[in-house]
């Protein structure tokens, strides 16, 4: 049985976006291979199995993201402090939003952009989405 173990994301500036990530998702630095021409880290918490490798090709200009990138999903405990937290830091989340059908709650949640402008959406855990 296959089990995913990460997914990648190409930066333009490695250290602003391991900023971003550490106080935005508390990921810290798992492992980090560091080449001539580029860097692969891999970050992680105690939250996570999975992990987000940030690769970043040295002089390289910044990337588009085409018409196939969606986002990443993160779930947070409470998602009215994670949102402050990031607004607090300068982040500019998008508003909370509630997601239903028939009446019942199916996600709260809001976005927010990376340095590279890879959209997150941070989910309040509930059903589905712990």
């Amino acid at each position: 049985m296959a089990k995913i173990i990460h997914t990648m994301v190409r930066v333009h500036d490695l250290e602003k976006s391991l900023v971003f990530y550490k106080q935005a998702l508390e990921l810290d630095v798992a492992h980090r291979l560091d080449f001539d021409d580029f860097s692969l880290v891999y970050l992680r918490n105690d939250e996570n199995d999975m992990e987000l490798e940030l690769t970043w090709n040295k002089g390289a200009e910044p990337y588009t993201h085409g018409s196939g990138y969606g986002h990443i999903a993160v779930a947070v405990d409470d998602l009215d402090a994670e949102h402050e937290k990031l607004h607090s830091l300068g982040y500019a989340p998008l508003d909370i939003k509630e997601f239903s059908r028939d009446g019942q709650l199916l996600a709260r949640f809001f976005f927010v952009l990376d340095p590279d402008g890879y959209k997150i959406e941070v989910l309040q855990r509930h059903g589905h989405y712990q």
